[in-house]
């Protein structure tokens, strides 16, 4: 007969407290910490940090929907701590970086001896998030076999490990988040219907950082804040925020935080600068496109001008900062000649009609020195026109 066992209590000690002992006062300090960690004042945030509040004290599930970078585990951690689970462990768990034929063991632990190399037994990603919250990231990736081994365990609340028949019953709460469409990979029978009602008791969408720009602003502060201590402060000038406002940020907060990073980098207690922004913001977002910058290409730019005897390039209804928008095209023919002369100095400042030492001598302006090849490049130049 099936022996039934109770998970104990993993990764407890004796000073933690069970939700029931919290101090109130704790509890709504962490509930409001998680809430502004979540900063923005669109109307979209607002509605995540809203249901976030509603569905945190409940045992729901949680279905945390949206694209790469738009901080699903962010949320899923806020739910943890504003719950009565909030004391006991987050385990978090991304089911497309483990291979298939493991996740079971990852998720369920095994004994020792179940399979080549299980020399010792191992507790499952379960047994440690007993008591707390297991978030089951990219779950839309996860194979037909374990989401089968999963609605199991969402429907009796218990499992085994993998090479033993002991039925171990686990107290845990179940968040999961994906980026894919899990209705239309129910179409195509990629993932199965039931599993996801299961998981679907209570959705969350995480909105795209291009649907709520007006949170950039907000949200570079608070990344410049956190990495204050590291290099120390950065300002963006009105022209840059603007720039980058206008772009469409596929890779979301993650790719913004990526930027931020990108800046302090280059303007260490300073202000950034708008030729400084990455090719494809200054592209997207400051009107620099190859309709633009690659005469050859446009048989209409080829010529100069437009049909209406302009330039194609156009201002913007609400304006521009002239001497920050002439960098950022002087910056990119700079890289755009680089490329072409495969670093070489000499041959790029030809091809802009420049003499080798003013080249250098912008590239140092614009940092273009520091991006390996070229920065090689114009040292070895410079040598060797000390040599002769």
């Amino acid at each position: 007969m099936e022996q039934a066992v109770r998970v104990p209590d993993a990764g407890s000690t004796a000073s933690e407290k069970t939700p029931s002992t919290e101090p109130q006062s704790v509890l709504a300090r962490r509930r409001r910490t998680c809430i502004e960690s979540l900063v923005g004042i669109s109307s979209q945030i607002q509605q995540v940090r809203t249901l976030i509040t509603q569905v945190a004290p409940s045992d729901a599930n949680v279905l945390i929907l949206g694209e790469s970078g738009t901080g699903k585990e962010l949320v899923a951690r806020s739910i943890h701590r504003q719950s009565g689970r909030a004391s006991r462990p987050f385990v978090p768990v991304n089911c497309g970086a483990i291979p298939g034929e493991l996740l079971e063991s990852e998720l369920f632990g095994h004994e020792k001896g179940a399979f080549t190399g299980a020399i010792t037994a191992r507790a499952g990603r379960f047994e440690l998030a007993e008591g707390g919250t297991l978030f089951l990231d990219e779950i839309g990736d996860m194979s037909p076999h374990m989401q089968v081994k999963l609605l199991r365990v969402l429907q009796e609340r218990c499992f085994e490990r993998v090479g033993s028949n002991k039925t171990l019953y686990a107290d845990v709460r179940i968040v999961a988040a994906t980026h894919r469409d899990l209705e239309s990979e129910i179409a195509t029978g990629r993932f199965r219907e039931d599993l996801f009602y299961r998981l679907e008791e209570f959705p969350i969408q995480m909105p795209p950082l291009r649907d709520r720009v007006e949170d950039l602003p907000v949200l570079v502060k608070t990344l410049i804040k956190r990495l204050e201590n590291e290099r120390g402060t950065l300002v963006i000038p009105k022209p840059v925020m603007e720039a980058m406002q206008r772009y469409t940020w596929p890779g979301n907060v993650r790719e913004l935080s990526n930027v931020v990073e990108r800046l302090r980098v280059l303007h260490q207690n300073s202000r950034a600068e708008l030729a400084s922004l990455p090719e494809k913001i200054l592209r997207a977002s400051v009107g620099i496109t190859p309709r633009h910058l690659r005469e050859a290409d446009n048989d209409e730019v080829d010529q100069g001008k437009s049909a209406a005897g302009s330039p194609g390039v156009h201002l913007p209804d609400q304006g521009l900062d002239l001497k920050e928008y002439l960098s950022a095209i002087e910056l990119y023919l700079i890289r755009e000649s680089l490329d072409r002369c495969d670093g070489v100095v000499a041959q790029a400042a030809k091809l802009l009609g420049l003499g080798r030492t003013t080249l250098v001598e912008k590239m140092r302006k614009y940092s273009v020195q520091d991006q390996g090849l070229w920065r090689r490049r114009a040292d070895v130049d410079a040598l060797a026109d000390e040599t002769h």
